[in-house]
C-alpha cells in the first residue's frame, strides 16, 4: 500500500512539473519564436538600425554585425522576437536579412503601381493608385511642402501659398477677425485657386474656450458652446446636432478640416486641458468621441482626435515641458478608449501631444515618439493621418532637428509656423542622408490619397 501512494505521489509531482513546464513554454513561446517580415530601413545609427514594416510599426535591430544596408532599402529580414530592452526601445537581433531588389518587389505587387509595402489595407485605400500617379509628378520642393500644414501667414499668404505649394493652412481667430462672410470666402478661394494640389484648410473649432471662426459675430449667430455645456444641456443628442451645425458653417467657408474634438478624459476641474474635454469619464468622453466622428462623416469636414495618448492632467505644453508620471496600465484603461472608439468611428486624423509619457518614452515628447506612434498604429490600429501639435510651441521648439525627428517618428504632417526652417532642415537631412527621399514620399503619397479620399482631388 505505501509503494502505491508512493507511485501515485511521484506521478502527480512529475505531472506537476511537467505541467509547469508546458505552461511557461506556452506562456514564453511565442516570445522567442523566429519571425520573417518585408520592411523598409528609415534610420540606421551606430548601435541600431530602424525599420518600419507595411502597418507603419517601427523595430529597432542591432548592429553588432557590419549590415550593407542604406536608408531606404527594402529588407526581408529573419528575426527572433527575443529582445534586449535599452531606454525603452525593444532591441531585437538579426538572423539574416535579404534586400529586395525592384523586380522582386514587382512581383509580390501583382502589377499594382503601388509599392508592396505602402499596401496597408487603410482607410484611404481605395484612392491609393491615384495618389501614387500624383506623387510621382512632383517635384521635391512640391513633396516637402505638401507635409506642411502651416499657420497662416499675416501678410502675402496667397503669394507666399503659390510660392511654396504647402499641404495646408492653420487658420486661427486673428485671421476671421471682423472680416464679413464675403471676407472669409474670398479669402479661401483666393488660397485654393492658386494651389496645385487642393488645400487642407483647417481650425480649431472646438467650442467654448476654442472657437475661431464663430467667435467673430459676423460669421456665425452665436459661438458654439463647450462639448461640457452641450453635453449637459441635451446630451449625445445636442453633440450630434452640434457637430452637424459646425460642419456646415465650416463647409460654408470653404474650411475642410477641424481640428477637434479634444477626446481627453479629464474630470478634474484643476486639470489645464478640462474645460476643452468632455468633463466625463472614459467610457462618456469614448461615446463622444465616437458621436462626433460618426456625425461629421456625413460631410465633407474631417475631424482630429486629440491630444494622443491622452493629455491627462499634464501642464500646458504651448509654454514648456509636460511630464506624463501615469502608468502604462492608466492610460490604457482610462486615456486610450476615446481614441479606439472614435478611430472605429471612421476617423481620419490623429493630433499627437508633445506631452512626455515617461512609462512610454522617457526620451522624447509623444509627437516624436516612435513607441507612442507604434502605439496608435499596431494597438489601436490607426491607418489614418498622423498629425503633430504644433512645433513652435515651447515644449519642442528648442529640440534639435525637430522636424526630422517628428517624420522619422512616423507623423504624415507637420503642424509649423516658421516653414522656411522646416522646409530647410528637411532639405539638408536629404543632403546629409539623415533621412531618405522615400520617407517623404511615403508620407506625400498618404496626405494626398486622403485629399482623394475626401474629395479634394
Amino acid at each position: 500500500m505505501k509503494k502505491f501512494i508512493l507511485s501515485v505521489l511521484i506521478l502527480l509531482i512529475c505531472f506537476a512539473v511537467g505541467f509547469a513546464v508546458w505552461k511557461f513554454i506556452e506562456k514564453n513561446g511565442e516570445k522567442y519564436k523566429e519571425i520573417t517580415m518585408t520592411a523598409t530601413v528609415t534610420y540606421i545609427g551606430e548601435d541600431f538600425f530602424i525599420v518600419k514594416d507595411q502597418n507603419h510599426k517601427q523595430y529597432y535591430f542591432d548592429m553588432k554585425d557590419s549590415y550593407d544596408i542604406q536608408v531606404g532599402d527594402q529588407l526581408n529580414i529573419k528575426y527572433n522576437t527575443h529582445y534586449q530592452t535599452e531606454k525603452q526601445k525593444k532591441i531585437y537581433t538579426v538572423l539574416n536579412y535579404k534586400k529586395m531588389m525592384p523586380e522582386e518587389e514587382k512581383k509580390e505587387e501583382n502589377e499594382s503601381i503601388v509599392p508592396m509595402l505602402w499596401q496597408d489595407n487603410g482607410i484611404f485605400q481605395s484612392y491609393y493608385e491615384e495618389a501614387y500617379q500624383t506623387m510621382q509628378q512632383m517635384t521635391l520642393d512640391e513633396k516637402i511642402a505638401q507635409l506642411l500644414l502651416v499657420r497662416y501667414p499675416s501678410e502675402n499668404a496667397v503669394s507666399i501659398l503659390e510660392q511654396y505649394q504647402f499641404g495646408g493652412y492653420v487658420l486661427f481667430g486673428r485671421d476671421f477677425k471682423d472680416k464679413t462672410q464675403d471676407q472669409v470666402k474670398e479669402m479661401i478661394s483666393q488660397l485654393q485657386s492658386v494651389s496645385k494640389i487642393p488645400i487642407l484648410t483647417a481650425v480649431d473649432e472646438e467650442g467654448g474656450t476654442v472657437v475661431r471662426i464663430s467667435s467673430n459675430p459676423n460669421l456665425a449667430s452665436h459661438k458654439f458652446q463647450s462639448p461640457q455645456e452641450l453635453y449637459q444641456a441635451g446630451g449625445f443628442a445636442m453633440i450630434e446636432k452640434d457637430t452637424l451645425e459646425k460642419s456646415q458653417l465650416l463647409m460654408n467657408y470653404g474650411i475642410n478640416l477641424n481640428l477637434a474634438p479634444v477626446v481627453d478624459v479629464s474630470t478634474n476641474p484643476e486639470d489645464y486641458m478640462y474645460e476643452r474635454t468632455l468633463g466625463e469619464d472614459a467610457s462618456l468622453t469614448s461615446r463622444y468621441a465616437e458621436t462626433v466622428i460618426s456625425a461629421s462623416k456625413e460631410t465633407s469636414v474631417s475631424y482630429t482626435l486629440k491630444h494622443f495618448p491622452g493629455y491627462g492632467n499634464n501642464v500646458d505644453t504651448h509654454t514648456g515641458m509636460a511630464i506624463d508620471k501615469r502608468s502604462y496600465d492608466e492610460i490604457e484603461k482610462d486615456a486610450l478608449q476615446p481614441f479606439e472608439a472614435g478611430i472605429r468611428s471612421g476617423a481620419e486624423a490623429v493630433l499627437i501631444s508633445h506631452n512626455v509619457i515617461v512609462n512610454m518614452d522617457e526620451s522624447n515628447p509623444a509627437s516624436l515618439s516612435i513607441n507612442v506612434h507604434n502605439l496608435l498604429r499596431d494597438q489601436l490600429q490607426f491607418t489614418g493621418i498622423v498629425m503633430t501639435d504644433d512645433l513652435a510651441m515651447k515644449a519642442v521648439s528648442d529640440i534639435p532637428n525637430v522636424v526630422i525627428k517628428a517624420l522619422l517618428a512616423g507623423n504624415d504632417l507637420i503642424i509649423t509656423t516658421d516653414y522656411e526652417t522646416s522646409i530647410q532642415s528637411i532639405k539638408s537631412a536629404l543632403e546629409q542622408d539623415l533621412i531618405d527621399e522615400s520617407i517623404i514620399d511615403h508620407a506625400v503619397f498618404r496626405v494626398i490619397a486622403w485629399k482623394y479620399y475626401k474629395g479634394l482631388l
